[in-house]
């Protein structure tokens, strides 16, 4: 693990989520870039003195240099934004795998780097958008993939927070602060942060990609440089309409993720506070809800749920789904296991790439007050309507 250290809030969620299903060992990590504190979390982790490094780098060289029963096989990155790109090219450079959390990077051209060099050296590279993670966001990709709902016409997906409303990196709290510093954070926050989450969830449930778009950007809270609150209208392929909406400063608003898809014969309606549910509405005006464990949800459904119906899986269940894809993926790449059906069922650097093109495109209309076009396919690209 490259970040996660004292204070961080991402990583110990990351750690908890690999460890979950006895797939991964964490055995090494530069998890600050204050070599003490990086030694202290080793220590408070129980690894080897020695594999706690005081540098991402340094960690690179090392591990490489071990005999390949020893070394790592694969890094989870939970840094600040401004890092992921650095970091994973150093680490796809010494030959290994990769988990990054989102964004991918802060500019376009590095995230079509990371996507040609994982091609070139045939790494398995993840982006944790772990909302695809939950098993009822599954079921809702396979009804509208099935068709069930008919044709799309609209998409309505909502990410709204109350965190930020007030100035709070001014208060020296730690998450606040790089989340709103474009050295750090890059060109965006509320899309980078939140939006990217609500923009892959709309791709990965729709399988549509946006042709154009049109984003009223706004600072809500005085003193802060980069967005707290964003509108975007949405065109899709094949002519759906949609409006994405990703918010810091929504008082009241814990983590109200919700993703709403409309056909020509039915909808449904998913929110991540209420995650175990999916709400199905049929055009005669009846509706039908959907919970995870039943027994009337799809093969891809149930291999990704966990517990029986009435025991409620959540945040770190649906991120540890994607450890367990990815960790299945670089064994069945190493040949020591068969391939199953929904190992592959992860975020690839390809979607972070996309997202990374929909935040640079999303803040050019916004500065510019005009509809942007959005079609874009990063190096190494699949439709997600090719996915099994």
């Amino acid at each position: 693990m490259v970040g996660g250290g004292p204070e961080a809030f991402i990583g110990p969620v990351h750690r908890m989520a690999a460890a979950l299903d006895g797939q991964f060992t964490l055995v090494a990590g530069a998890f600050s870039a204050d070599a003490d504190r990086s030694r202290q979390t080793g220590e408070e982790l129980g690894l080897d003195p020695a594999r706690a490094y005081a540098s991402y780098e340094e960690m690179a060289r090392a591990e490489a240099a071990l005999p390949p029963e020893e070394r790592i096989e694969i890094v989870t990155i939970v840094t600040p934004n401004h890092l992921h790109f650095p970091v994973a090219r150093v680490f796809l450079e010494a030959g290994f795998h990769v988990v990054c959390d989102k964004p991918l990077t802060t500019t376009l051209a590095d995230a079509e780097t990371l996507c040609r060099m994982a091609a070139e050296r045939d790494r398995i590279f993840a982006v944790t958008h772990n909302y695809t993670g939950y098993p009822m966001v599954k079921e809702a990709r396979e009804r509208v993939r099935s068709g069930s709902l008919g044709p799309i016409r609209k998409v309505v997906v909502e990410y709204s927070q109350g965190w930020l409303a007030t100035l709070l990196e001014a208060e020296g709290h730690k998450q606040a602060e790089w989340r709103v510093d474009p050295e750090r954070a890059g060109l965006s926050s509320a899309l980078g942060d939140i939006g990217s989450h609500a923009h892959n969830l709309t791709r990965y449930v729709t399988g549509l990609e946006i042709e154009s778009l049109f984003a009223d950007l706004g600072t809500l809270v005085s003193g802060r440089v980069l967005e707290d609150d964003a509108t975007v209208l949405l065109h899709f392929e094949g002519g759906a309409r949609g409006v994405l909406l990703a918010s810091q400063i929504s008082v009241g608003e814990r983590n109200h993720l919700r993703l709403r898809v409309y056909g020509t014969q039915g909808g449904l309606d998913w929110n991540q506070e209420t995650p175990d549910r999916l709400r199905l509405m049929s055009a005669d005006g009846s509706e039908r809800l959907l919970h995870a464990g039943g027994s009337d949800l799809s093969e891809r459904t149930q291999a990704h749920t966990r517990l029986p119906a009435g025991h409620p899986e959540a945040f770190i269940e649906a991120f540890a789904n994607l450890y367990r894809n990815v960790a299945r993926t670089v064994r069945a790449k190493s040949g020591a296991v068969e391939p199953g059906p929904f190992d592959d069922d992860f975020p690839t650097v390809q979607d972070g790439a996309l997202g990374v093109h929909f935040i640079e495109t999303a803040v050019e209309s916004g500065r510019q007050g005009s509809w942007k076009s959005s079609s874009y396919e990063p190096p190494g690209y699949e439709p997600p309507g090719s996915a099994t």
